[in-house]
């Protein structure tokens, strides 16, 4: 195998990282009055005619399908074409042949040079066979990625060679006009084909008469036409249309695409076939897929710790690693955009990537890693730069014998306290630095001093408000309520120490227990002036958990029954809101709402407002506004009293979470959502939430600080938060989950001799009443090649970033400019690695960087998302609780909800499904890909991205599997309404069940499972709306988009003068 040279340097100096390669696709012919560059001349004799597949109506950067799909159908001659010369072809005899164009030699994504691949002499076929598709084997990440590059790599810009051997007869002048059109035809090739080339070795598929190619489905967009192959998925009870030409036998209209009529068949009968060229397809096999990059990083960490001194190549999100603390923070408190800062701002712009961070400061640490150590430096607190306030850390450098230190963030010159001297070493280190933290970790904890607490500490308490209204007591609400609640309190580790307890229910008046132990069983109060709320119990409504845990157990048992006849519908919340304000005042605490129905009485009253008029409108961002600021301003008074809210919802119709969410977003807290709820479908679901948000790290009344290098500053802040000035982040409540993004600007260049240090401060109380100062330290090298800057980017953080700043942008800009911005985000960083990492590359070829080469999925899985998609479909509250949910989702959440996880359950080994005894985690089977077409009929599959469970049962499914998962004797025996997993005495119920613990977070006992049938179940259609990888959700493809993606590049990458991206967040 013959080497290529090496690649060529960056435009910015620096050495192309590893690519993935994705040869590209050819480009249409286009109509004269087309934007875009001029049509290329007619061929000459002797040269192949350029493919006419598809028509492009104007290149721009949008990649949303039309209204219409265009379906290729049989070629019909325009009315106003002239009549043909006697010697033009006619329709069914031999024209000239296509060829398949000389391959270029490829790059593999290690840079290694493959050999070209030998042109095929291809003779003229007397009839078209049908050949068979051998099934793909699953790849090795760099190799698919191989596999892929081989199937693109035939596809060239421009016009093909001609081969050797061929000729075809000169074109006259009708001919040579009619090569400039593209008029669409029964065998043209669809977006997605046109962008690829062929597979070595593989079986190309030349349809015959009146079958339907195996095409992966595609979607119409601007300037791509679907594929007329099987549709991924047909929603109702029919089944999704099969994927491959021996199933594909189904009905067809005379006029429908892909049918042949009677006269074309009785004429293919009687003549032979003419030659049609090979279709050339991308096999979505080879597509990058976070699967395969994940478990690549999972092999590598398996092997060995990840130490934090390294400072580059992390850890992935969603992998399982144990890190080592060796002054650099853990990554799952802080991550980092890019871990090769740019020393300038212009070298920023010109890769068109975020720089920013995302921290989770109080993230919980795996098993086997140590914890935060905590140190107490007294009543002088801990040692700190005098100018910028920079706590202690390992980068600070002692100087003059350990007499004076510098600054890492400031460059500042210290002195050092008499009481923390230490004589240096011979290398310039402090002769104790390994025995203090210190100066040896990167993530500490410290004490703090009276300077830090402007009241006293308390441990949490905890008021649960329940609605306790018609709706909620009909639909289950209240019940599952008490129980979830209970459970909470009293099953796994329980409340913190010293933490309390508080209950109130309400409807139209607000009803007050006294839980003092003292008593046999909880008094009730009921305030029936909502509008003048007070607390009436003065003593014993917050109550310890265990002291009084017979008042309060007694009280959660009655609870359901003593609101049973209740026929109230107006539930007060503004009241609740104003009472638990008073009741934790002083103290701080937690408020935890279950609210049914949209609160249309007392204080904080709203009005019905939806109007399905103003969806899918511009004006529809209005309804993403509160409709006052009374929600608003009195969680602000919140904030003040560090009490956090989160809301609880279980809408049957519209609630305006707009304006019911301010009490969590401003107060840091949480929003769940439940829509139409159903106790024995939801019921787990909810209460594992519950417990999950009451038993986790908490702490109240925080400050969060962000110090940088000199150079840089943070521009904005991401998150549910409240901030006063522009530098502190106030956090009313902060959780283990609790996630804040923070975008960077540049006010200096960087120095690039040295690192880019960043701190992360917190300020907080915890759940058992100290006041802590939690720090992270981070450093990283600085670098002046836009190489290193693609190489050592980690795309997970990016586009939780993103995802952040689209929503945060919602309430300003519509919602389609937004999806514009997305998707021209996403072209502007990949032609950005093409121009100055691979410019010497064939102009065909789609080259993604390693580190970035899923951001085209993740771009189209958020385009998909709720929050950001089109469509008058989508309930605004809905929309409002995904704009929440991308607001508030930590990292490894985030790579969750942008692909789903879906375990193949039918062909389990003998380690899949059984529990790692050293770990405590389920080894899982290998994961299938979001798409319906790599779904078995034959199979069963679980699907796992919004924390909740799907069961998915092919309609071939074996009836010994079924026997064995659910006691069923065939598919049609399956209890559908049943939303737990039978606890059956077989080795496949056992695995299931420990895999469905494992998907849903090894909350054990939790996993509540909606069983799905395939072809039978209405639920079907929601299932497949979740397959990121088809055509669903007004959206294409991930192949489509690909294609898409990759022809904007090339418009992109066209020498022309220099331009601002359309979408610039730095």
């Amino acid at each position: 195998m013959s080497n290529l040279p090496p690649p060529p340097q960056s435009k910015m100096g620096a050495p192309p990282p590893p690519p993935s390669l994705i040869p590209g696709t050819q480009r249409p012919s286009m109509h004269p009055g087309q934007r875009g560059p001029p049509p290329p001349p007619p061929p000459s004799s002797g040269s192949p005619r350029a493919p006419s597949g598809f028509s492009m109506q104007g290149v721009n950067s949008q990649y949303m399908p039309a209204p219409q799909p265009h379906h290729p159908q049989q070629y019909q001659q325009p009315q106003h074409q002239q009549p043909q010369p006697q010697h033009q072809q006619q329709p069914g005899t031999q024209g000239p042949m296509m060829m398949r164009p000389s391959q270029p030699p490829l790059v593999s994504p290690q840079g290694r040079g493959l050999p070209p691949m030998p042109p095929q002499q291809i003779s003229q076929p007397q009839h078209q066979q049908q050949q068979h598709i051998p099934p793909q084997p699953q790849q090795h990440p760099n190799d698919g990625m191989a596999g892929l590059s081989s199937q693109m790599s035939g596809m060239s810009i421009g016009h093909p060679p001609l081969q050797p051997g061929m000729a075809s007869p000169p074109l006259t002048s009708q001919q040579k006009l009619r090569a400039r059109r593209v008029y669409p035809t029964a065998n043209s090739p669809t977006a997605a084909e046109q962008t690829a080339g062929t597979i070595p070795g593989a079986s190309e598929y030349s349809p015959a008469a009146g079958t339907q190619p195996p095409g992966y489905p595609g979607a119409s967009a601007a300037g791509y036409a679907p594929s007329v192959g099987p549709q991924t998925f047909v929603p109702g009870a029919q089944a999704p249309a099969p994927t491959s030409a021996a199933d594909a036998g189904y009905a067809r209209s005379p006029g429908a695409p892909g049918a042949s009529s009677g006269i074309a068949q009785q004429q293919q009968q009687a003549q032979p076939a003419p030659y049609e060229p090979p279709r050339p397809r991308i096999d979505p096999t080879h597509m990058p897929t976070p699967i395969s990059v994940h478990t690549h990083d999972q092999e590598i960490h398996n092997e060995q710790p990840y130490s934090t001194a390294l400072k580059t190549n992390i850890p992935m999100a969603s992998t399982n690693f144990t890190a080592i603390d060796d002054g650099n923070c853990n990554p799952r408190f802080v991550r980092l955009t890019m871990y090769s800062v740019p020393h300038t701002a212009e070298l920023l712009r010109a890769s068109h990537m975020p720089l920013g961070m995302v921290v989770q400061p109080l993230a919980d640490l795996a098993p086997t890693e140590e914890p935060v150590k905590l140190i107490d430096f007294g009543e002088e607190g801990p040692i700190r730069c005098l100018r910028c306030k920079t706590y202690i850390n390992p980068y600070m450098v002692f100087i003059n014998g350990g007499k004076h230190f510098v600054c890492n963030i400031c460059r500042h010159e210290n002195p050092v306290p008499d009481d923390y001297f230490c004589n240096l070493d011979m290398a310039g280190r402090r002769l104790d630095s390994e025995m203090r933290p210190e100066l040896r970790n990167g993530t500490v904890e410290f004490v703090a001093t009276k300077d830090f607490i402007a009241r006293e500490p308390v441990p949490t308490s905890f008021i649960f408000a329940i609605d306790v209204t018609w709706n909620a007591v009909q639909n289950g609400m209240v019940a599952q309520a008490a129980a979830a609640i209970k459970d909470a309190l009293y099953s796994g580790p329980g409340l913190p120490s010293g933490a309390k307890v508080g209950l109130i229910t309400y409807d139209r008046s607000a009803h007050f227990y006294s839980l003092s132990p003292m008593l046999d069983q909880a008094q009730m109060m009921v305030v029936p002036d909502i509008h003048d709320m007070f607390v009436p119990i003065n003593d014993g409504f917050v109550a310890d958990p265990f002291e009084s845990r017979h008042v309060i157990e007694g009280l959660l048992d009655v609870l359901p029954t003593m609101f049973a006849q209740n026929r109230t519908a107006e539930p007060v919340l503004g009241a609740i809101v104003q009472a638990a304000h008073e009741a934790l005042r002083g103290r701080g605490g937690k408020l935890i709402v279950f609210q049914t129905a949209l609160p249309t009485f007392g204080p904080g009253s709203l009005k019905q407002r939806d109007d399905p008029k103003l969806h899918n409108t511009d004006k529809e961002r209005t309804l993403y506004e509160p409709q006052d600021s009374f929600y608003h301003d009195w969680a602000v008074k919140l904030v003040e009293e560090g009490i956090s809210c989160n809301l609880y919802t279980f809408p049957s119709a519209y609630m305006d979470l707009a304006t019911l969410s301010q009490l969590s977003t401003v107060t840091s807290g949480e929003l769940y959502s439940y829509p139409g709820f159903d106790a024995g479908r939801d019921g787990k679901r909810f209460a594992a939430d519950l417990r999950a948000d009451v038993q986790r790290t908490f702490g109240t009344n925080a400050v969060l600080r962000i110090r940088t290098s000199d150079g840089l500053r943070v521009d904005e802040h991401y998150g549910n938060l409240f901030m006063r000035n522009h530098v502190d982040v106030e956090l009313a409540g902060v959780s283990s989950d609790t996630a804040i993004g923070a975008l960077l600007q540049y006010d200096d260049k960087l120095d690039e001799k040295q690192d880019v240090y960043f701190q992360v401060a917190l300020l907080y109380t915890t759940s058992d009443g100290q006041r802590r100062i939690r720090v992270h330290n981070l450093a990283v090298p600085c670098t002046t090649l836009i190489g290193s800057m693609f190489r050592n980017s980690e795309v997970d953080a990016s586009m939780n970033l993103i995802a952040k700043m689209a929503v945060a942008e919602a309430l300003s800009t519509p919602l389609k400019s937004i999806r514009e911005k997305l998707s021209d985000r996403c072209v502007h960083i990949l032609t950005a690695y093409r121009r100055n990492c691979a410019s010497g590359s064939s102009p065909g070829q789609l080259i993604l960087p390693e580190a970035y080469k899923l951001s085209p999925l993740y771009t189209l899985s958020l385009l998909k998302s709720p929050a950001i998609r089109g469509g008058a479909d989508v309930p605004i509250d809905q929309r409002i609780f995904h704009m929440h949910l991308l607001r508030q989702l930590s990292v490894s959440k985030s790579a969750r909800y942008f692909y789903p996880t879906i375990a193949p359950l039918h062909a389990l080994g003998e380690t899949e499904g059984v529990v790692d005894e050293s770990t405590g985690t389920v080894s899982l089977p290998e994961l299938a890909r979001a798409s319906y077409s790599m779904l078995n009929p034959a199979g069963a599959y679980f699907l796992s991205g919004d924390g909740s469970l799907t069961f998915w049962l092919g309609r071939q499914v074996p009836s010994q599997f079924l026997q064995e998962a659910l006691g069923a004797s065939s598919l049609e025996h399956v209890d559908i309404k049943q939303h737990s997993l039978p606890e059956l005495d077989t080795v496949l119920s056992h695995k299931i069940r420990a895999i469905a613990d494992q998907l849903v977070g090894n909350r054990s006992g939790f996993a509540s499972v909606q069983i799905i049938r395939q072809g039978v179940d209405q639920a079907e259609v929601q299932f497949a709306s979740k397959l990121i990888e088809d055509r669903n959700n007004d959206n294409m493809t991930y192949v489509d988009y690909v294609c898409a993606v990759h022809r904007q590049i090339q418009v992109e990458a066209r020498p022309k003068g220099p331009t601002e991206p359309k979408w610039s967040y730095n």
